[in-house]
């Protein structure tokens, strides 16, 4: 549905009513990579490209997909350590939340949103939302490992974890697909069946996967993609 330009842009919280006038007067506003400058301009959000200073914009909700470094906490703020919000695009940076949270060591998908609901949805225990990590570790997975982790592992500390998937690539090397997110729960879950593990990679969250994306980037996810997000929870 086509909106006003200028409402498009103040609804983004990005710029204010009379910011948005500033900036298409001073052509940092770009639709479909050609510079707009008129406010009142009819604008699909949906099925146009709205660029403000060079970064893409959303009008609705705002989902991002960052393939994570290691070497960053996954926190707004920290006193001692880099964020993964030091990787948001600046636009977006106090409009988002992590969606649930990968430790310092860890790569891989991670998503952020400004849609609080959503966030919840995709962190509830009760949605059960897969979640795949490639990991290398010490030793070689079993059978009588995958057997215990369909099985449901408990934790030396008394956690009880739901039943999940382990899937043995070869020496030192296996996917663990889990359906929650308790603390450093696939190194835990790994370890408790003697496999410490060496390296660790979030690769898909629900239908989402990390695709050709650099480590360290970020992009917006898609209407389409944010649907099929959607419909698993």
């Amino acid at each position: 549905m086509k909106q006003r330009l200028d409402k498009i842009l103040s609804g983004t919280g990005l710029v204010t009513r009379s910011g948005a006038k500033d900036a298409l007067k001073a052509g940092r506003v770009k639709i479909n990579g050609i510079p707009a400058r008129d406010g009142a301009a009819k604008v699909d959000p949906d099925t146009d490209t709205i660029t403000l200073d060079g970064q893409p914009i959303s009008a609705g909700r705002v989902v991002l997909l960052l393939n994570k470094p290691e070497g960053y906490v996954t926190s707004t703020q920290d006193p001692r350590d880099r964020t993964v919000m030091e990787l948001i695009p600046g636009q977006y940076r106090n409009r988002v939340s992590p969606v649930g949270r990968l430790d310092k060591m860890t790569e891989g998908l991670l998503l952020f949103t400004d849609d609080g609901d959503l966030l919840h949805r995709l962190i509830s225990p009760k949605k059960q939302v897969p979640k795949v990590y490639y990991a290398r570790h010490e030793g070689q997975a079993g059978e009588d490992d995958v057997e215990a982790f369909a099985s449901g592992l408990t934790l030396a500390d008394g956690t009880v974890c739901l039943p999940a998937v382990l899937r043995p690539l070869g020496a030192g090397e296996s996917l663990i697909t889990v359906c929650e997110g308790k603390y450093h729960q696939v190194r835990r879950m790994m370890a408790s069946r003697r496999m410490t593990v060496t390296y660790l990679e979030r690769r898909q969250e629900g239908k989402l996967t990390l695709g050709n994306l650099p480590r360290g980037e970020c992009r917006l996810l898609t209407e389409e993609e944010c649907r099929e997000l959607l419909e698993d929870l």
